[in-house]
């Protein structure tokens, strides 16, 4: 049984708060709050620095799913970080090469790199600081280097033979002398540090004002000197990838031309008072927002929070809301995410739960609408090294992806974002820019008449969800974690312990944790685990047993296996408002800092 216990204290301050998976990011959100700056520039320069400290999770190539608010909004709004698909990338283009999947590495998965022009979108729109303020940590950590993570390291080494004999330019960044890093030592890429040095140096002799300078540098991303890069890498390198042949890529310089993130108004619904927000039907947030509308049925707050009762009814209805993103959600204008999220038929849904578990994939009807389950493969590729979602090493193989930063400032403003791709196994390094390009387009379906089929210029749906919640009007919550297709498992797991048990966010954090592989993985080779039930080892054998007893087919991971959450909070019920924040024991890297 869980106690009041936990393994870290949950930080409270008055002045800010900043939290995420990697302790020298989050301390350098907190620099720039201390410097005068307020949320928005605190996370930009926490996410840069990010992209040089957890290399094997996620990089300037990448992506990143953005909600912002100030203090005084009613609502957060949606930066989107996730660039779309080359104007060559069709399904023609595919049948021609034989695939019936998208490749999870090489270059034939690359999207326009958006996690760039989302960050300093943000900067511009809602930030104060400079580019060369929030840029600087990074370029630091970049050029003088930075202790190297364990899982960093098991990342390379498991890709050390691809790099040596396939991907050279990566081998050059990642490999010292053929030799895999090691585990602490200072580890430095001088390329992208001299990169982004270059973006400064350039923004800085367009112009001393400040937005003018965010401009050149997106302009010099989008249209100058890393565009063409981008290109001429593209079209001259046949890689290696997951398929066992080599391809070229489809991205060119005019894919990159013009692109910036859109801006959006979040999805919402509200839950016990609280009103959670996500990102829109290109992503899987909305079906945390389904979730919650299954479970506002059931007297949550009356189960046991590590009872068998309460993990079968989270895991159904994950299963539930999962078939209705599989076969309903993408980057498509009648997504029908009024219906989905409607009462009706979320009362419809919730009659399906049962006391034994579901080993049926169950996808909803909506009068007049077409949904379906696309076509999909279960394991029939042959593995490769470097597949197509990253690995985080032991204690969590497979299930650490992606990263996450969470940050309220003493003014109310709030952040939570999630960036991810771009990581040093999804393909070789473009050698004049030090990273990698992303895979995202695996994403996409190679069948047509689905909200997530493949087309040109058309945004992936994405895994990356972070999360905000409000309370009377006001921002209150900002949260999220990695994990791939168990992002949204894990939040809604920190969520209901928060809203319907009232535990502090620490022990929300740490409270044992489960997920379910049933439904279609969003990653290479788009495997499905019908019945798939994992805990963490710390549940009761009890527990397990009864689980096991409905049908469930349980894996007892380690006692510390699932998730790497953050939170940060704003209470306001006291005469002052106190910030709060927590974040993750789990993998030995996440933490949060409040003052």
């Amino acid at each position: 049984m869980m106690t009041d216990f936990t393994a870290r204290p949950e930080l409270s301050g008055v002045f800010g708060a900043v939290a995420s998976t990697h302790w020298i990011a989050s301390a350098t959100g907190m620099r720039l709050l201390e410097d005068g700056g307020n949320a928005f520039d605190a996370a930009t320069a926490a996410a840069f620095v990010l992209q040089i400290v957890e290399p094997h999770l996620n990089g300037p190539g990448g992506d990143v799913s953005l909600l912002a608010a100030r203090g005084n909004e009613v609502e957060p709004t949606v930066i989107c970080g996730q660039g779309f698909s080359p104007a060559a990338a069709s399904l023609d283009a595919f049948k021609a090469l034989e695939l019936d999947l998208i490749p999870g590495t090489g270059l034939l998965a690359a999207c326009v790199p958006g996690a760039f022009g989302a960050w300093l979108t943000l900067l511009r729109d809602y930030g104060t600081r400079t580019l060369r303020s929030v840029l600087e940590p990074a370029i630091d950590y970049a050029l003088r280097g930075h202790p190297l993570l364990r899982a960093a390291v098991d990342t390379i080494a498991t890709v050390r033979e691809l790099f040596e004999t396939e991907w050279p330019t990566s081998a050059s960044v990642f490999l010292n002398g053929g030799c895999v890093p090691r585990e602490g030592e200072l580890f430095a890429n001088p390329a992208l540090g001299e990169l982004y040095s270059a973006i400064v140096a350039h923004a800085e002799s367009v112009s001393q004002d400040r937005v003018a300078q965010i401009e050149a540098a997106l302009a010099y991303w989008y249209e100058g000197p890393v565009a063409a890069s981008i290109d001429e890498f593209s079209r001259t390198t046949a890689a290696f990838d997951v398929t066992g042949r080599r391809h070229r890529g489809l991205i060119r310089a005019t894919d990159l031309n013009g692109w910036r993130p859109p801006i959006e108004r979040a999805v919402g619904t509200r839950y016990r008072g609280v009103s959670l927000y996500k990102c829109g039907a290109w992503s899987q947030g909305p079906t945390m927002l389904q979730a919650l509308k299954i479970l506002e049925g059931f007297r949550i707050g009356d189960l046991e929070p590590e009872g068998d009762e309460f993990i079968h009814l989270v895991t159904e209805t994950i299963k539930l809301v999962m078939a209705d993103r599989d076969a309903w959600y993408g980057d498509h204008p009648d997504v029908p995410l009024e219906a989905l999220l409607s009462p009706d038929y979320a009362a419809q849904r919730r009659e399906l739960i049962g006391r034994e578990a579901s080993l049926h994939m169950r996808p909803g009807k909506i009068p007049g609408r077409q949904g379906a389950i696309p076509v999909f493969a279960k394991a029939s590729h042959a593995a490769a090294a470097g597949g197509g979602e990253p690995t985080l090493g032991p204690p969590t193989p497979g299930l650490g992806d992606t990263c996450h930063i969470d940050v309220v400032d003493r003014w109310g403003n709030m952040v939570s974002a999630t960036p991810s791709g771009g990581w040093l196994q999804s393909s070789p390094v473009v050698p004049e820019l030090g990273f990698a390009l992303g895979t995202r387009m695996q994403m996409f379906w190679l069948t047509a008449g689905h909200a997530n089929s493949l087309a040109p210029h058309k945004r992936p749906r994405t895994t990356l969800t972070p999360s905000m919640a409000f309370i009377d009007g006001h921002p209150y919550l900002a949260f999220g974690t990695p994990g791939g297709d168990q992002q949204e498992q894990w939040s809604l797991q920190l969520f209901l312990r928060h809203v319907d048990f009232g535990q502090p966010l620490q022990h929300s954090i740490e409270s044992p944790a489960f997920h379910t592989e049933h439904l279609i993985s969003s990653f290479w080779p788009r495997e499905f685990r019908p019945g798939s039930l994992s805990l963490e080892a710390r549940h009761d054998p009890a527990t397990i047993a009864a689980l096991r007893s409905r049908g469930h087919l349980v894996n007892v991971g380690g006692p510390w296996s699932e998730g790497r959450l953050s939170a940060c909070a704003r209470d306001t019920r006291g005469a002052r408002p106190i910030l709060r924040a927590g974040a993750n024991p789990r993998g030995m890297q996440g933490y949060a800092i409040a003052r």
